[in-house]
């Protein structure tokens, strides 16, 4: 016997376990729902580990986005001075280019 078969068999060995008082039928049921509920807590653990890959890269493209629109907009504020293509009275000094 080594020394991890005692912890297991504390909890799997149903002839050890709290549940051994039990009629074996109900040990067997109670040991089904508690295998279920443990299945479904190991996949929902591994299925969030396997989905933060994902979610950390939508986080980084999200942030590149912003990154990029922020140093777009401004580049955009240095190198188009709107000034010289407005008059003294707001009016277009030539084309309206910018729409205004």
């Amino acid at each position: 016997m080594t020394r991890f078969d005692s912890p297991y068999r504390a909890v799997m060995d149903s002839e050890r376990n709290p549940l051994r008082r039990l009629p074996k039928v109900q040990r067997f049921q109670i040991m089904s729902m508690l295998a279920f509920m443990w299945s479904i807590i190991f996949s929902v653990g591994i299925g969030t580990w396997a989905w933060f890959g994902e979610l950390v890269v939508f986080h980084l493209l999200v942030l590149l986005g912003m990154f990029i629109t922020g140093w777009t907009f401004g580049n955009a504020k240095q190198s188009m001075p709107r000034d010289r293509y407005v008059r003294s009275d707001g009016t277009a000094a030539h084309d309206d280019l910018w729409g205004g």
